[in-house]
């Protein structure tokens, strides 16, 4: 008994010897494997050089699809910039339509009217509400007045006079001077009344 025990443990002995080369081989082996991959420059740099062009490809469809982007906004902006150009004046001219109206009706009835002042006050009417309008949807304003003191910014004198003033002041208002906001878009055409000289 004793010997086929000794025999036992010999061969297992031999089995786990056997399997503990096997497993160095092995070890071996994937280290030679990886070692030649590694060492090996040429697949490394196919490698590096098929990544690099991947990428390349995928940076070039970018730019491309980033330069329609920007050529389809740059052709949207012009367009919008002409059509805010050709109908920048839309509403204000379908706001200045009631008042043309009015004035083909006024001009229709005094051709047969018989009171000059219910002519006149139609015509009154038509205005206050056209000056109406401009002033409280488009911020225009009306200056300009007989007695103002006399602006240069504001004001464009085209006559003058002396007379018993301190400083220069309007003496008349050939055409009234027009704001947007604070911004003068016409300025009144006026006579200056200047202090004498002594």
């Amino acid at each position: 008994m004793s010997d086929e025990m000794e025999k036992e443990t010999a061969e297992q002995q031999e089995n786990q010897q056997s399997a503990d080369q096997n497993v160095e081989q092995a070890a071996e082996n994937q280290e030679d494997a990886e070692s030649v991959e590694e060492k090996d420059p040429v697949t490394v740099l196919e490698e590096k050089v098929a990544a690099l062009e991947k990428e390349n490809a995928e940076l070039k469809d970018q730019i491309l699809r980033r330069a329609a982007e920007f050529d389809n906004y740059r052709k949207r902006m012009i367009q919008e910039k002409q059509d805010a150009f050709d109908y920048g004046n839309a509403t204000l001219l379908k706001d200045l339509l009631e008042s043309l109206d009015n004035f083909d009706r006024a001009l229709e009835s005094s051709s047969t009217a018989t009171d000059v002042k219910s002519v006149c006050d139609g015509i009154s009417m038509i205005n206050k509400s056209l000056v109406s309008m401009l002033e409280n949807k488009y911020n225009l304003s009306a200056y300009g007045a007989e007695g103002d003191i006399f602006n240069p910014d504001e004001h464009e004198a085209i006559a003058r006079s002396e007379g018993d003033v301190d400083e220069p002041k309007l003496k008349a208002v050939y055409l009234k001077g027009y704001k947007l906001k604070d911004k003068v878009i016409r300025h009144a055409k006026v006579m200056v009344e200047m202090p004498k000289e002594s």
